[in-house]
């Protein structure tokens, strides 16, 4: 019988241990290989959304303050400098506005950067020229402000550039402080191991690292933090596996997108390109020395020397690098020199730039969800244009919150708001507001407070009624009515003022926001015929048909209520709300326009009606308060007040030339606020209309509108002598018949009487 030595086994049991070992490194080699290989070529990062307000388009004649200008030139991201050169910078002096846009690639093709010269004459442009040769513009388009990002659960935050994106002078001082060898290695530097183990023995700590840039790129992307040999061996082996699978610039261009250089309350702020916006406002091309040297001293610990929170600290290791740039040429003495007395950053610091309008951004997600799933919005690094206005938006804001401020006790400041504004005739959503608080996350009352609309529901009754042959001098009943008599649900309502009227024209009635004429008009017309006014106008949830419908006992969000007054606005078209313009890829592909979609769904004649009583509601009822603003005065605005039982809900909706806007103010628990419509929500929609450029609402009259004059006592037409009188459109033949019936031919005898008169007053003159 064969047997082995010993020596033989040994060796026979070294081999086999040996093949098992090759076998499973090899193995072991092909799973990080895999790794490596799956991550760099199938999708390294996963980018947020990016989500932008609405482009700035520039023209003569634009009303525009230099004030409001400024305003949104530093809200995306312009630096204000003495001579505006670079990219995404401006200067102002007295009335004149000098600046340098940033490119930007939009659906419709690239807007090239401009250098424009802005004269302003009061709050409108006067003239727009080119810098270079002082010529007329006809009109520019600023690239538009970043208002937030849709982040997958790590908020990591970055933007992704190619090697051809940095600049040789960033590249050159990021290889001579963290990697001088780096075209010559294969991902491990063993003489940079040996200089940093010398360096750390000599001090007695760690001071040097050894790792070259493919290794800090591997433990970014692959490795945890653990602080370990065996996580240090498989760095080694992983950036040798990525250094023999892709090229030196593929590798040095992923490490620029992903080192990390900062945080943002809950975003990282990871990449050189990111980094370059967040601490300069400056595009990587646009790039002093000095602003170099500070991110690229900022690698060895970015919040150990955060330029803002570590100014000294910062600064000397900026100083460092600049010396190192300096004595290997990268720079001279003299660029070095001036480069050491420039400040870290000449730029305020914008924090929160993760959601800087989340309301809004509410509303963005909302409608995107229709189209996109979340891991679209998360992942793909998409690009969503909206139609904010940031202007408009900073007015809510402001003026939501500061109204607040003055309505509030002290012993009492639970009175919470919301606004929604938008363009009239579009439906594009220009601001929003889910709180008095703008910046703080959660409960969007914009979007998600339900409550009593109060009289807010009044012109959808009234639309009925006009709807159904009644006219603006309709005589209606404003006394005391009692329904469902003896019943269980027996109802009584009673006026704001607990008067009753006696007989008043439907006109005077809407005016004065009358309950028990507008509960008797109801009635009469039947409530389904109510619900169908409300569904014409827009809303979409099903209602049941309770008497107390008829005075806004539904609960709808300030959006519903914008739905309902913006088809009243835009002249009778329904229009499905907006918030977006237009969703692009990560590499500017147009894939989805949210255009304009409009249904007519009440004539041109009874719209007209409609909007005339309502701007009665400010010219004569409710609304009147709105008449002692100068600055509104003379605006022909239309809206309607709303109060809800117990004081508990403000509304005011209403809309001018341009802008329709919805507020409401209330305290969250429903407890009673103790305002009403006009002394709440409507002093907030005053101010914010005060704050921003609106035109005058004129609205149209169609060929079929006669106007004539009413005697308010007879609600009859009225004879030429009559001074108590209104004069109110009417859809021609639809008017009431003159005063004691008088024929044509009688008035026609009353017209040549009174131009006789006339002609004899002219004489004595």
């Amino acid at each position: 019988m064969f047997r082995l030595s010993k020596s033989r086994l040994f060796m026979l049991l070294t081999l086999a241990i040996a093949l098992l070992l090759t076998v499973g490194a090899v193995s072991y080699l092909r799973i990080l290989d895999e790794e490596i290989r799956n991550r760099f070529e199938n999708k390294r990062w996963s980018l947020p959304a990016i989500v932008y307000a609405r482009p700035l388009e520039l023209y003569p004649s634009l009303q525009l303050s230099p004030k409001m200008l400024e305003s949104e030139l530093l809200l995306g991201g312009y630096r204000r400098e003495n001579r505006p050169e670079g990219a995404g910078s401006y200067t102002r002096t007295d009335n004149t506005i000098e600046l340098t846009s940033r490119s930007f690639h939009f659906p419709d093709g690239q807007e090239p950067s401009h250098r424009l010269v802005i004269t302003f004459a009061g709050d409108q442009i006067a003239a727009l020229n080119d810098a270079a040769t002082s010529q007329p513009v006809l009109s520019a388009r600023l690239d538009p402000m970043r208002i937030g990002s849709f982040h997958p659960r790590v908020h990591e935050d970055r933007i992704v550039v190619d090697r051809e994106s940095l600049p040789d002078l960033l590249v050159e001082t990021l290889l001579l402080i963290e990697d001088r060898s780096f075209y010559d290695h294969h991902g491990v530097s063993p003489l940079a191991i040996a200089r940093a183990l010398v360096a750390n023995i000599t001090a007695g700590e760690i001071v040097q690292g050894g790792s070259t840039l493919t290794q800090q790129l591997v433990k970014n992307l692959f490795l945890d933090r653990e602080r370990s040999l065996l996580r240090k061996a498989r760095e080694a082996i992983m950036a040798v596996l990525l250094e023999r699978r892709y090229p030196k610039d593929e590798i040095l261009t992923a490490y620029a997108n992903e080192i990390f250089l900062g945080q943002d309350g809950n975003r990282a702020i990871h990449g050189f390109a990111l980094a370059s916006t967040y601490y300069f406002k400056r595009t990587l091309d646009d790039l002093r020395p000095d602003q170099i040297a500070t991110l690229v001293g900022m690698i060895k610990g970015p919040s150990y020397y955060d330029p803002y929170r570590h100014i000294d600290r910062c600064r000397q290791r900026r100083d460092l690098v600049l010396t190192a740039m300096a004595d290997h040429d990268l720079i001279d003495t003299e660029h070095m020199e001036r480069s050491l007395a420039q400040p870290l950053t000449d730029v305020d610091l914008q924090r929160s730039g993760l959601n800087r309008f989340p309301a809004f951004l509410g509303l963005v997600r909302q409608q995107l969800a229709e189209d996109y799933r979340e891991e679209d919005l998360t992942g793909d690094g998409l690009q969503i244009l909206t139609t904010l206005d940031p202007h408009v938006q900073l007015q809510v804001e402001e003026n939501l919150q500061r109204t607040i401020d003055d309505l509030s006790t002290k012993e009492d400041d639970a009175l919470e708001g919301a606004v929604v504004v938008t363009t009239r005739e579009t439906g594009e959503v220009l601001a929003l507001a889910g709180g008095k608080v703008p910046a703080r996350h959660g409960f969007n009352r914009a979007l998600q407070a339900r409550r009593p609309i109060g009289s807010l529901i009044k012109p959808a009754i009234y639309l009925a009624a006009l709807n159904h042959g009644y006219t603006l001098a309709s005589p209606l009943l404003d006394a005391t009515i009692t329904v469902n008599p003896g019943s269980a649900d027996q109802w009584q309502p009673k006026n704001y003022d607990h008067l009753e009227h006696g007989r008043v024209p439907l006109v005077t009635a809407l005016a004065n926001s009358y309950n028990l004429a507008t509960v008797r008009l109801g009635l009469d017309l039947g409530l389904e015929r109510v619900i169908e006014a409300i569904d014409a106008l827009g809303y979409q949830e099903s209602l049941q048909p309770l008497p107390s419908l008829l005075l806004g006992a539904v609960e709808m969000t300030p959006l519903d209520v914008c739905t309902l007054y913006q088809t009243i606005g835009a002249g009778g078209f329904s229009t499905t709300l907006r918030a977006i313009d237009s969703v692009m890829t990560a590499d500017h592909h147009l894939l989805t326009r949210y255009g304009v979609s409009i249904e007519q769904r009440i004539s041109p004649e009874i719209t007209f009606l409609l909007t005339h009583a309502l701007q009665r509601v400010v010219r004569e009822g409710t609304g009147a308060a709105l008449l002692r603003s100068p600055r509104l005065r003379d605006y022909g605005i239309a809206g309607k007040t709303g109060t809800t039982d117990g004081l508990r809900d403000s509304w005011f909706a209403g809309f001018t030339g341009d802008h329709l806007a919805v507020v409401w103010l209330g305290n969250d628990d429903n407890t009673p606020a103790g305002i009403t419509g006009s002394a709440g929500a409507m002093r907030v929609w005053q101010h914010i209309m005060e704050s921003i450029p609106t035109a005058p609402l004129e609205p149209v009259a169609p060929s079929s509108i006669e106007w004539l004059r009413i005697n308010r006592q007879t609600l009859r037409q009225a004879p030429w002598f009559d001074n108590d009188t209104m004069t109110l459109p009417f859809i021609a033949g639809s008017g009431p018949i003159p005063e004691n019936n008088r024929t044509p031919v009688g008035e026609t005898i009353d017209r040549t009487i009174k131009g006789l008169f006339d002609s004899l007053n002219d004489l004595l003159r």
